[in-house]
């Protein structure tokens, strides 16, 4: 049966239809992002892409878990691989999920100790030996969701009065991110904690679910507020370093994933895209009648944000995942 759903639903052909259909969906954008920062994204022509990674994400998850075991993200520098079950931190507390991440397949870095380690973050992912069509087809998949980013970009710079390219410099090569997740399911009486609440940096943020619901976002006014999936269309928040950029106009939310119930598994697919890591947030120069409704970024001393983009995607990497910051960083420092 067809969920529903309180959030805005855009229908990205719009955008690119033009004239006063394009204008329209400017708006609603504009109003999604700046009120509650989540909204689904339909018309995008991913389906066929989309079956197929959450097809081979329940395959991956399969496997025995000493073929998983050997693409562990603790062996990688580059915090590429599978995470355990309860391996990955949010807030301090570890989620109930286990998962597997890649980024843009490159080469290693070369860099000596006078260098940021955020370059460290650059090299190749790893990929399982027993499920060889998983890495052509997840590196599809990047690729079309970096795509969609983009065009969803230069839509937000319209949206705000600004030029359409005002994003592009730093999305020539932008630093991305895409994790397959299992949630197995568990019943009423333990942690509910799939994800903890959170903010997501970067710039923007694409989910792609399963038939199971689970993810949630807290909404003014309304509390937590259930983010099921809906058919032919995937789910978009806006990342930290988006909000930044614009003064607090369009809005990083706290979101989180309940664990389902006992007996299910919740499958999803998310995907990150912040600026390439050796750049600057841009600070937009809204006109006046936006400027006075921008919020200006928020403040968390426990998690401060800096324009270096680097350093901030570093920084969130850390405290995720400690077992590869002890093998990889803290060992450098000392």
């Amino acid at each position: 049966m067809q969920q529903t759903t309180i959030l805005p639903v855009l229908d990205v052909r719009e955008l690119r239809a033009g004239g006063e259909r394009k204008q329209k969906f400017l708006g609603e954008l504009a109003e999604a992002a700046r009120t509650v920062g989540f909204f689904y994204v339909s018309g995008h022509e991913l389906c066929q892409l989309q079956q197929e990674v959450m097809q081979l994400s329940k395959r991956f998850f399969d496997l025995p878990m000493e073929e998983k075991l050997a693409v562990e993200m603790v062996n990688s520098p580059h915090f590429r691989g599978y995470t355990r079950f309860q391996g990955e931190l949010t807030q301090g507390k570890p989620d109930r999920r286990e998962q597997f991440d890649i980024m843009d397949e490159l080469p290693r870095a070369h860099f000596d100790d006078s260098d940021p380690q955020w370059w460290q973050l650059v090299g190749p992912n790893q990929w399982p030996q027993a499920l060889p069509e998983l890495q052509p087809t997840l590196l599809s998949y990047q690729r079309a969701l970096t795509e969609l980013t983009v065009t969803l970009l230069s839509a937000f710079a319209e949206a705000l009065e600004q030029p359409s390219d005002i994003f592009a410099e730093n999305v020539a090569q932008p630093y991305t991110h895409t994790k397959l997740i299992r949630y197995p399911g568990a019943d009423d009486n333990g942690d509910r904690q799939g994800v903890g609440a959170h903010k997501d940096p970067g710039y923007l943020t694409i989910v792609t679910q399963d038939e199971h619901s689970g993810l949630e976002v807290l909404k003014d006014q309304d509390g937590w507020v259930s983010v099921p999936p809906l058919e032919g269309a995937v789910v978009v928040n806006i990342g930290e370093l988006l909000e930044l950029a614009s003064d607090g106009y369009l809005r990083a939310t706290y979101h989180r994933v309940v664990t389902p119930p006992a007996g299910v598994d919740r499958f999803s697919c998310a995907f990150f895209v912040a600026p390439q890591l050796d750049s600057e947030v841009p600070l937009l120069n809204l006109p006046a009648d936006l400027k006075a409704q921008a919020l200006g970024p928020s403040a968390d001393p426990e998690n401060p944000l800096f324009y270096q983009v680097g350093e901030n995607v570093l920084k969130g990497r850390l405290r995720s995942h400690p077992d590869v910051a002890k093998a990889h960083y803290f060992k450098r420092a000392s």
